[in-house]
């Protein structure tokens, strides 16, 4: 087995930055202490924490009061869901996070495009009385297309201003899951238009079990864990101090070099992508050709089974998934393809390819020869 391996699953989890890791060590040994006690020592972290908050809040133009901090994007998105008993609004594609919380109440699941795009206008169709909540992500975490979150959000808008006129007291509120995006596209929630928003520290090379919920002054939510009342009594336990001061300084650098990270990946990932397509013609790419991440690649090879592509690419070092972690782990087709519509026969023979820090020229260049090689090698074995 090559022991020089090639991390190609960036959407699934990121290294831990040198630069967070070295911002967070003092708060997991020196300045160990509770935020909420009250001596000095304890209250400079407590500024510390706040801190951070205060950073993370300036870097996607929120207030620190507006951000609770939850242990990963999948309990903030159970919290955005928590307090629904109307009437919601999902697109099929959407992450098991979101679908499942979706499972538990009055669900209107909204079809998506060819590309995994889900159009304003059919969100606006699915909108009742009734409808509390809209859950979009920014973008798929498997195709990488970026959702059109403006649009619907002047269509909530829209709705908003009719239910006054009809005294329709009934609240509608816009939440998006940005754990995929941050980092590749400007996060600002007001240009965005949503009331709700959840972001991972994992996903940007920052600590993983570190995720938040922004939430607009005028959305109410009520505690989904109680306890001591942190998090504007929102989210109890003890504050996680070096897990914040991570995020804030992950986020931090990711946004200072979006602009060149973005064009860099999208170039590697363009190579990438046009020497697969060049040598397999019947290869199919999906996900928007416009409107999509720049680390994301999603490539389907007919007549090819997928996973078994995954295991051979792995013992020549080369590490890349059939779909979200989430997913692969129950070995279950994925259900973003079968949204778009894809086909059996591509979607087993489908691999998502996710970019990031540790992809150079170098390594993308010998990984492309790689897959050719192994994907030769199996269309030889299945046409015996």
């Amino acid at each position: 087995m090559n022991t020089e391996l090639i991390y190609l699953d960036h959407a699934a989890a990121t290294p831990l930055d040198r630069r967070v890791l070295m911002a967070m060590q003092p708060y997991f040994s020196d300045e160990f202490y509770n935020p909420s006690s009250p001596y000095a020592p304890a209250v400079a972290v407590r500024r510390v924490y706040e801190s951070a908050k205060h950073l993370i809040a300036s870097q996607i133009g929120a207030k620190p009061g507006e951000i609770i901090i939850t242990a990963g994007a999948t309990e903030s998105i159970n919290l955005a869901f928590n307090d629904i008993d109307g009437h919601i609004i999902v697109p099929s594609a959407e992450h098991h996070s979101v679908l499942n919380c979706a499972k538990k109440l009055d669900a209107t699941t909204v079809s998506v495009d060819k590309y995994g795009m889900v159009s304003a206008d059919f969100i606006k169709a699915a909108i009742r009385p009734n409808t509390q909540l809209i859950s979009v992500a920014l973008a798929n975490n498997e195709l990488g297309t970026i959702q059109p979150l403006r649009d619907i959000a002047q269509v909530i808008k829209a709705e908003r201003e009719t239910r006054l006129l009809n005294d329709n007291k009934t609240p509608i509120y816009f939440h998006s899951d940005a754990s995929q995006g941050v980092g590749q596209i400007d996060i600002n929630v007001a240009r965005l238009g949503v009331d709700m928003l959840t972001m991972n520290a994992g996903k940007i090379y920052g600590p993983k079990q570190v995720g938040l919920l922004w939430v607009a002054s005028h959305v109410r939510l009520s505690p989904q864990i109680v306890g001591g009342g942190q998090e504007r009594g929102i989210r109890s336990g003890t504050e996680n101090v070096a897990g914040v001061v991570g995020f804030s300084r992950a986020l931090e650098l990711v946004n200072d070099h979006r602009k060149y990270e973005s064009e860099r990946l999208a170039k590697l990932r363009d190579s990438l992508q046009m020497v697969l397509v060049n040598t397999f013609d019947k290869a199919v790419v999906s996900g928007h050709p416009k409107h999509r991440l720049a680390g994301h690649l999603h490539i389907s090879f007919p007549g090819i089974d997928g996973e078994r592509l995954v295991f051979i690419l792995e013992n020549r070092g080369i590490m890349v998934a059939t779909g979200s972690a989430c997913a692969a782990n129950k070995g279950t087709r994925s259900h973003v393809l079968t949204a778009i519509g894809l086909s059996d026969e591509l979607s087993d023979g489908s691999i998502r390819i996710t970019l990031g820090h540790l992809s150079t020229p170098e390594n993308i260049k010998r990984a492309g020869e790689i897959m050719i090689e192994e994907i030769k090698r199996e269309y030889k074995r299945v046409n015996k």
